[in-house]
């Protein structure tokens, strides 16, 4: 994890020079899973996301292990079995906003972002509609799409189809501030 933080800041620190960059101060990343049987949730709390308010462009790789469910054996299974976090621990997103933000400017502006979603080892192109709110010298990302399990070759054993959804709600806050080199 260390090492791709500082992948990360490296980025970053040779970017800075020549647009601004925010990074996520405060971010959550959560999912949600409606089945006959059982609902399904978790929550991610450490996931930083950078923008390039210059290009638009969106950064985020998510360390999948950092899921948090309400029941243990719901993580086990998750890391274990579906999301298989030894071999597949990142999901990762690189993509542009496809509208002109004022970055300069407060209030909200509705966006797309396209970019390549990787998840599970599978990376797909993927279109997302979001918020962007710009208070001051915070910048606030907000989305909420849907995911298909089956794309992402994610096996669901026959005992428990009727447990997972075929399509995951996934929703994400996060509060960016300008990157500051230390």
């Amino acid at each position: 994890m260390k090492k791709l933080s500082l992948l990360f800041i490296g980025t970053l620190i040779v970017t800075a020079s020549h647009s601004q960059i925010y990074v996520g101060k405060t971010c959550e990343i959560s999912f949600y899973s409606h089945s006959p049987i059982e609902d399904i949730k978790a929550a991610n709390k450490v996931t930083k996301p950078m923008l390039n308010t210059s290009t638009g462009d969106v950064q985020m790789k998510i360390d999948v292990k950092e899921f948090i469910f309400s029941k243990p054996l719901m993580q086990e299974h998750f890391n274990e079995e579906y999301l298989e976090t030894e071999k597949y621990p990142y999901a990762v997103f690189k993509g542009k906003i496809n509208e002109k933000v004022d970055f300069t400017k407060s209030g909200d502006t509705k966006v797309t972002v396209t970019g390549k979603f990787s998840i599970h080892g599978v990376e797909l192109d993927k279109t997302i509609d979001g918020l962007v709110s710009i208070d001051g010298n915070t910048i606030i990302i907000s989305s909420k799409f849907m995911i298909h399990v089956a794309d992402y070759k994610i096996k669901v054993p026959s005992l428990y189809v009727a447990n997972i959804a075929e399509d995951v709600e996934v929703k994400l806050n996060a509060s960016l501030e300008p990157f500051k080199k230390n």
